[in-house]
């Protein structure tokens, strides 16, 4: 619950800021969620998913989807019962009323939307620069990832309608190239080029057992399907959020899974699993496979600078008004909740999550060959994994909570199953996650801990500092 002395101390302190404005309508949350899941996830992941359950890479992509959809149901009841920016840290705070558990789950959703932006703004510089030809040594990407994370945030800034209309564009770009990638497979398989056989060829790494490598596998193509999740962060900027979600986020996640799918069984017919498997570029792989004249290398460097430039956006958004909301609900410092008059974004928020992504670009800059990253994005699905078993089981303790408008209601027997299925994913020993990942995920914790420990000393300051002021008239 919120501490009652603090939330005066905010009302003395703060003005009243205006609302954030109601611009997403049920096509336009739609695109954001495709868009969200959607990215250069995919793109990727085929050949790792490959390499651990062979030509069943199908099969991990499905379960993913089947265990994101039960947590969608989850958000689903929250967010429409408490349409309010902020997401999982204000279902953790309404159903657990501790101020540090709060404040850490807002921590590591924010870490998760600040780590992919900032990942995704040094992979659009390496794709600018492949496309144009431009110098690929480590400073001038750094130089264009940092330019490019600039503009997202004067974007942002700029207002929710541009940021949206500029987020449609990009989905639809980057959903055209994993289109193209489906329709030049089907091709080639309509001219008898496919081996069906492969795609119920189960074959796993010899240290490990088919559940160990389905289960690896899944926890692999569920980062491909994080990104839902975000769309609850713009509940206060979305029109009547009660009525529209429910429909929008499932078939949001309906449309990435048939992408998915269809993605890996065309690619699993067409290239030989051990080729496919040791491809860092799977769909390049298939389509050269597919149509050996096609030029894929030519196009594929601008569609993946749309498909992460989207990533960055969304989840720059999502972070800033994550913050915006939590300062609101006096979790965090209520200079984080300042709203432009003008353009009713939270850009106090906006700014300091911006210049996060700027240190965070900075650091993985240090590594060129790209280990940290690849880490970090492992890194992000295991937090956010562990992020949806709380708000699983968040939803079943509000239940005693009732509110006074229609919702969302899930069946009871899903948070639960939801709840099991995301630790079953997070656990070292049945996740089959390497090691690295649990060591950056602990070192971003301690992160949280000691910012949550400055945040608490802040608050005691503003506290003393009120106590010394004479009553207002």
């Amino acid at each position: 619950m919120s501490d009652p002395s603090w939330t005066q101390v905010v009302k003395t302190v703060e003005p009243e800021q205006p609302e954030l404005k109601r611009a997403l309508g049920p096509g336009l949350l739609l695109l954001f969620i495709v868009g969200d899941i959607l990215g250069t996830g995919v793109y990727a992941l085929t050949g790792q998913v490959a390499a651990e359950v062979g030509g069943a890479a199908w099969l991990p992509f499905l379960l993913a989807f089947g265990v994101a959809t039960i947590t969608a149901f989850s958000y689903l009841e929250l967010v429409t019962k408490y349409p309010q920016a902020a997401g999982a840290a204000l279902y953790t705070h309404k159903a657990f009323g501790i101020h540090f558990f709060t404040f850490i789950v807002c921590f590591v959703v924010m870490t998760s939307g600040i780590t992919s932006a900032s990942t995704a703004s040094r992979a659009f510089a390496v794709n600018l620069s492949v496309g144009f030809g431009l110098p690929g040594d480590n400073l001038s990407t750094l130089l264009i990832a940092l330019a490019f994370i600039v503009l997202i945030m004067l974007v942002n800034l700029r207002g929710v309608t541009e940021s949206v209309w500029l987020n449609v564009v990009l989905t639809l770009v980057e959903l055209s190239g994993l289109l193209l990638v489906i329709f030049i497979g089907l091709w080639a398989i309509g001219g008898g080029q496919a081996d069906f056989s492969r795609i119920v060829a189960f074959e796993s790494p010899d240290d490990k057992g088919v559940l160990l490598a389905v289960s690896t596998a899944t926890s692999l193509a569920f980062f491909a399907m994080v990104g839902f999740e975000d769309s609850v962060n713009m509940a206060e900027e979305t029109k009547d959020p009660s009525r529209i979600f429910p429909r929008m986020m499932l078939s949001g996640l309906g449309i990435a899974a048939v992408v998915y799918v269809l993605v890996s069984i065309v690619v699993v017919a067409l290239v030989p699993i051990g080729e496919l498997a040791g491809s860092e570029t799977p769909l390049v792989t298939a389509v050269e496979a597919a149509a050996p004249g096609f030029p894929i290398n030519d196009l594929l460097p601008f569609i993946s600078m749309f498909a992460v430039a989207n990533t960055a956006l969304i989840n720059m958004m999502m972070a800033s008004r994550l913050l915006y909301g939590m300062s609101r609900q006096q979790v965090l410092p209520p200079f984080l909740g300042r709203v432009s008059a003008k353009r009713r974004t939270p850009w106090t928020a906006i700014l300091f999550t911006s210049a996060l992504a700027v240190a965070l670009i900075s650091y993985v800059s240090i590594d060129p060959a790209g280990s940290i990253v690849a880490l970090l994005g492992g890194t992000t699905s295991l937090l956010l994994l562990a992020v949806f078993a709380v708000v699983n089981i968040a939803v079943l303790v509000l239940r005693r909570q009732p509110v006074d408008h229609g919702h969302f209601r899930t069946p009871v027997a899903l948070p639960v199953i939801g709840a099991i299925t995301c630790l079953y994913l997070v656990f070292p020993w049945t996740s089959g996650r390497p090691d690295g990942q649990y060591v950056i995920a602990l070192g971003l914790l301690a992160i949280g801990v000691l910012l949550w420990v400055v945040e608490r000393i802040y608050r005691s300051s503003v506290r003393r500092t009120e106590a010394g002021r004479p009553p207002r008239a």
